[in-house]
């Protein structure tokens, strides 16, 4: 692995910023359907609304900022770069929010025609996206950096679980769209939509937050790199065991234990990839912990208590805990991340695509620090934390909870967008002062420097 990233490489700023917009937009969206429906979208994570929030989280919110996230750091972080990249993540951003939006109403009408429209929408976005990958890594195949295998790597096997991710959806939303009912043959309803979330979540968003810590963390957070056994193995051997996991799952009569023991080690490599990033969190050169890394610990607890839930749902057998581990690894480990992640990306970004416009040597630009600064990124932390909490609260008691939790998750959701959009506004005000500038330089000493 290496410290360094090629920002030369990066693709235009309207490739990738859509999709971090999808975040707070689609969150909100969840927050406020949470809100409508109250304590019955918690019951049960098989009733209509219950199924919507799951994809305006998992779609709406995680696949788009993956997306996004790989599309700005697979260029500066691995040298592959995304071939047009403005135009195609404009086609898939268009797809995948259309989709997205799509595949909620359906499961909320129960309307077999918008299934159908959901479906290939998303099953056209997928693909695109993931041809262009494909296409990425061939043709930069002789230039990718070789300091940055791992990540690649994380990245290469993250893309293979979406792609088994999205066979299992389109096979469950044939079955809803279409009423075919071969798809459910080989295996029962139930047991397709859990392997079809666990290659989601533990494939390939699991997957992907991994390879994209492994590049970020000693970058933006100063810590130590990843112990390199730990990267070289810690991808291949999830995907492993999520192959011998469906394996064991469409083997008919398949002893129970087996597939007990293969979920057994899933969680413990991801409570390995916790206590590992903790660690480096906790021992980083920089002694004081900024909003990010408040963030990034809140994911790796999360984390940690996905695995003691699960394991207390095991030993225990009798209440299933479904929702509790929803709750936990979407909002707790996930969102976590991106809300995290999205605090450095986006101001680093905006910092960057400002300065390279400048051809005079005027300090206008203000620095990256200060367009979200972080004490206003820490109140959204704050935020953020009671919601989850509030969330858990309302898995286990739906009914006092629920609605002080929704009201929680869209106050921070929120905060979160408006500190993205005054970030935002700033870029397209300091754009417009050194077009002015650059236009004519005699007005450069009317210009106050900005903050």
């Amino acid at each position: 692995m290496q410290r360094s990233l090629a920002f030369e490489n990066s693709p235009p700023l309207l490739a990738p910023l859509p999709f971090f917009l999808n975040v707070p937009l689609f969150a909100a969206l969840a927050a406020l359907l949470l809100l409508w429906e109250g304590p019955q979208a918690l019951v049960s994570r098989w009733s209509p609304l219950a199924l919507a929030l799951t994809h305006l989280f998992t779609l709406g919110v995680l696949t788009s900022a993956m997306t996004g996230a790989l599309i700005q750091i697979l260029p500066v972080a691995t040298g592959v770069h995304i071939p047009n990249a403005r135009t195609n993540a404009g086609i898939v951003h268009a797809l995948l929010t259309l989709g997205t939006l799509a595949l909620a109403a359906a499961f909320m009408l129960s309307a077999g025609w918008i299934y159908r429209l959901a479906l290939t929408l998303l099953a056209a976005a997928f693909a695109w996206f993931i041809i262009v990958c494909i296409a990425g890594f061939w043709q930069c195949r002789r230039t990718a950096s070789t300091r940055a295998a791992e990540v690649l790597l994380a990245v290469r096997l993250g893309l293979a679980a979406l792609f088994v991710t999205v066979v299992l959806g389109v096979t469950l939303a044939g079955g809803l769209g279409w009423g075919l009912s071969r798809p459910f043959a080989l295996l029962p309803f139930g047991s397709l939509v859990d392997l079809h979330g666990l290659w989601g979540l533990a494939g390939w968003v699991g997957l992907v937050i991994a390879g994209i810590a492994y590049q970020v963390m000693p970058i933006f957070q100063v810590t130590e790199l990843y112990p390199r056994r730990f990267t070289q193995w810690f991808a291949p051997g999830v995907f492993v065991l999520l192959v011998l996991w469906s394996v064991v799952a469409f083997v008919p009569g398949s002893p129970h234990a087996a597939n007990r023991a293969v979920a057994a080690l899933v969680a413990l490599g991801y409570v390995a990839l916790s206590v590992t990033t903790f660690h480096l969190l906790w021992t980083r050169k920089r002694r004081k912990a900024d909003t990010t890394t408040l963030f990034w610990r809140c994911a790796m607890v999360s984390l940690s208590c996905c695995v003691l839930v699960w394991f207390a749902q095991w030993v225990g057998g009798v209440r299933d805990f479904s929702v509790t581990l929803g709750v936990l690894f979407v909002v707790g480990v996930a969102l976590s991340a991106i809300n995290g992640m999205l605090y450095k990306i986006i101001p680093f970004l905006l910092w960057y695509n400002a300065e390279k416009t400048l051809e005079l040597t005027i300090r206008i630009v203000p620095k990256v620090q200060n367009i979200i600064p972080d004490s206003t990124a820490a109140k959204q932390f704050w935020a953020h934390l009671a919601a989850l909490v509030l969330l858990v609260a309302a898995s286990f008691w739906p009914v006092p909870f629920t609605r002080v939790a929704a009201v929680a998750l869209a106050i921070s959701v929120g905060w979160l967008g408006r500190n993205m959009f005054n970030a935002i506004r700033l870029y397209r005000r300091v754009r417009r002062q050194i077009d002015e500038i650059q236009a004519d330089p005699a007005r450069a000493n009317e210009v106050m420097d900005l903050p």
